[in-house]
This record gives C-alpha cells, structure tokens and sequence, in this order.
C-alpha cells in the first residue's frame, strides 16, 4: 500500500497568541483555525531555539540545536559595529545536521521530496535529502526578492515573494496529483516575520491599531530600548540595519507599538492566506484524503512584551508556537494538553506515521500516540528549549530557566527563572528561590541539567559564528 504524503508548512516568527484556535479573538485566521478544526492542536506547543536558523535545523534533523549544528543559531558575519552580514545562501557541503534528516529518511523509503520557500538551513536543499527546491536568498524581503532553483541561476519574480511561492506550491501540487510516489513537500511561508511595511496595502491596513489587543505584560507607556531603531528593522529588515536605504530611516507619523502589532497581524492573516492556497490545491487535486499535514511556526516573536522585541529570549512569547497537525481520516477538532509539544518531535512522529522506523540518531518524541489519541503512559510531558544563554524546560503548567555560567557551555546549579503559567500567564511574578516551591523548582532544574548531561554537543568549526 502507498504511504501517504506529507506536506510540512512552517511560519516564520509566528507566536501562538495570534492564532484564532488559540483564543485570538480579533486576529482572521481561517485556514490555521480550520486545518486544527479538521485535525489536533498541540495548546502547548514551543520551539526549541527561538532563533530562525536553529529552529528549522532541530525540525529537519529530529536533534537538538547543540547536537545538530554545534549550538549556531543564526549564521551571521558582522562586518561593522551594529551591523550584521547575513549570508545570501547557504555554505557548500554539509557543515551542520550530520545525521541523517527527516528528509533523507523519507527519500530513502521513496518520496520525493521538495522545499519551496523560506530556507535559512545552513546546508544547500539538497545535501540534506531535497531532490528539488525553489528557495530565495535568506535576507528577508517580500518584493525584488532573489530566488534559486534547484541551485540554478537567480530570478526576481514580479509581485510579492509570498504569492510567488504560493504559486510554485500550487504548481507542485497538480503535478504530483498524477505521480504514483509518494511525495514529502516542505513549504515555508516568510510572514509574519518582518519586513512589516513590505506588504500589500489591504494587508497593512487590515487590521486598526487601536483595536489590536495588547497583552498584559505589554507597557504601552515607555518606550522601549532602541525602540526607533527597532521599529526600522521591523518595518524593512535588512534594508534598513544592512544597507540604511534613505527611505528606511523614515518611519510614519505616529507609529508606534500598537501600530506595528497591527502591521504583524495583517502579515499574519496574509500567511493564513497562502497555507488555505495550498490546502485548497490538496483539495481540488485529491491529494487531502492521502496527506498528513504538519503546520506550525519556527518560533514567536516578544512584539514588546516585558520591554522585548524579536525572539531568542526565555519568555512564553517567544516560545511558544502554533502547532496542529491533520491526518488522513484521523482525529478531528481534538485539543492535546496533556503534553508540551516541540519542534524536535516533528521527524519521529512523522516517520511513525507512515510506518517507518525512527533512527536511533533522533532525539525527539514519537507523539503519533497522542495524535491518534491513545493513552500516553510514560512520555515525558515537558519540552526543552536552548537559547545562546541558557537552557528552559516548559511543562504543560510551570517555565523553568537555568542560565550557563558566562563564557561557558557549564549550566548554573540553579535556575534564574520559575514561572507558574495557569496562574500567572503572563509572566508578571518570578517565583525561582520561593520556598514554598522549592521542590518544584528543584525538580525542573534537575531535569534540565539531565537533558543537558544527555544531549551531546557536535563539535563546531571555528569559522562558524554564533549569533541571534
């Protein structure tokens, strides 16, 4: 019997709080909401580095960032005080992700497997198990966008780089409708990630500033720091803080946080957009009835909470993710709260879903159990995230942070940060060193430095640069 296809789609810098399955109650979100009304959503769900380029090599690799990449999150070559150098496309050979890759696995069992979209992998597609692929240059922008295919020569498509990739993705899937083979797609949508202001205008305006909720945790009456410099990277990424184009240094009369939380939803509705054109081309192509679908988001974004912005910090806003997956005659509308589900989960589930055994050189849980909704029994029921600076465990309830010792890989014997998230979910009242949680605390900080003697470092080269 044919195994059945796989389509993986990720956001990028996409927060769980801006999904309406997940309690949004302005934000238009229709196909996120439909896609977990049609299959299971994961209510706690996180990255395991809140960085781009970590995140999405633990996705493909089934590994933890220090064991799949040596703990780089971002590879970046600052050339100039305040300045960073991303590079345009990936290094040649295969300088991360050693062990073989969720999409290797499959091509060996074979699928064909595709990536269209957003890449920021440190390794080209197809080192690491893609046969075809149509990526753009890792520099985010949304217009005048470069893009390669198959490694070939670069193109600008006309119009917006996310429609552009919607097309592809709709293009692949009436191809694939008359294969018998089955097919593994990895399909990346930029948005909400910023360039903000580098979005249709019905996009930018959807959604009034003064009618965005703001979180709790959230200080509309100071101002954050660097906050003109900040709202410029949002508004034009790169443009701005690489190449200080005079129109990039303008920003609106007026702007300020709520208006750029209004611009990262319009972004957002504009992401659910092109996954309904790729769900609705599973659809009108037959494919639905034979392709599991894996949705969910890279990592979240602060967007100004506790005084943050961006990603990379220890805090639910920018850990936690959506994360719903759809399977073939399998559960509907059904919520998973019982675990805390994570990134470094989506290879073995996946393979244990079409009947392939999951390589001992994968360090994430099987949740195929929980997603056909049998018994759990002694899965861990806790997610680990690595950032540049430490190390935190989420549990369906409780955030726990341990810090290294600076300069070094070594864990602090305790932890700086305890957060109890059913009575505090906005992160309001640290409660690491209260006695009457002591044991609590002592028992999240216990499993992470067990995580962390058991989850081994791949050795990095000295030209690689660890940057957020």
């Amino acid at each position: 019997m044919r195994r059945p296809n796989i389509v993986v789609c990720l956001c990028d810098q996409l927060r769980a709080f801006e999904v309406g399955c997940y309690g949004n109650p302005v934000i238009h979100t229709p196909h996120m909401d439909g896609l977990a009304a049609e299959g299971i959503r994961f209510e706690y769900a996180v990255t395991n580095y809140p960085v781009c380029m970590a995140a999405r090599s633990v996705l493909l690799s089934g590994q933890y960032n220090r064991t799949c990449t040596g703990g780089v999150s971002n590879v970046a070559y600052p050339t100039k005080p305040g300045d960073v150098a991303m590079p345009e496309y990936p290094e040649q050979g295969r300088p991360h992700l050693p062990a073989p890759t969720l999409a290797e696995i499959l091509q060996q069992a074979g699928y064909r497997t595709t990536a269209i979209g957003k890449w920021h992998i440190h390794s080209w597609p197809q080192d690491v198990g893609f046969e075809r692929y149509c990526i753009p240059r890792v520099h985010h922008c949304h217009t005048g966008q470069c893009f390669t295919e198959n490694g070939g020569p670069e193109f600008v498509p006309a119009g917006f780089s996310v429609d552009y990739e919607a097309d592809r993705v709709e293009q692949y899937l009436e191809g694939m409708a008359s294969t018998d083979e089955p097919f593994f797609l990895y399909y990346n949508i930029s948005p909400p990630h910023c360039p903000l202001a580098d979005a249709p205008e019905r996009i930018l305006a959807m959604y009034p500033p003064d009618e965005v909720p703001i979180r709790g945790n959230v200080d509309l009456t100071r101002t954050l720091a660097g906050q003109d410099y900040w709202f410029r990277v949002y508004r034009y990424d790169f443009r701005y803080y690489s190449f200080h184009l005079p129109y990039t240094e303008e920003l609106p009369d007026g702007y300020d946080l709520r208006w750029l939380i209004a611009e990262y939803y319009g972004l957002t509705t504009w992401a659910d957009e092109a996954l309904g054109r790729m769900l609705d081309a599973l659809d009108r192509h037959g494919l639905a009835q034979n392709t599991i679908v894996v949705f969910a988001s890279d990592h979240g974004d602060n967007l100004g909470s506790h005084g943050l912005v961006q990603k990379g910090t220890p805090n639910e806003e920018s850990l936690r993710i959506p994360f719903i997956i759809r399977l073939p005659g399998g559960p509907r509308g059904e919520v998973r709260n019982e675990i805390v589900a994570s990134l470094v989960d989506v290879a073995p589930t996946i393979l244990s879903l079409v009947g392939l055994p999951v390589p001992n050189t994968i360090q994430g849980r099987d949740l195929s159990a929980s997603v056909h909704g049998n018994p759990l029994r002694a899965m861990q029921d806790y997610a680990i995230a690595e950032m540049g600076h430490g190390v935190a465990i989420r549990t369906p309830r409780h955030l726990c942070f341990v810090p290294y010792r600076e300069g070094t890989r070594l864990l602090a014997d305790a932890s700086t940060m305890l957060y109890d998230l059913h009575t505090d979910p906005q992160q309001l009242t640290n409660l690491a060193g209260v006695p009457e949680l002591h044991d609590t605390e002592a028992e999240l900080t216990s499993r992470i430095h067990e995580w962390d003697v058991q989850t081994p470092w791949m050795e990095r080269s000295t030209s690689d640069d660890n940057s957020t």
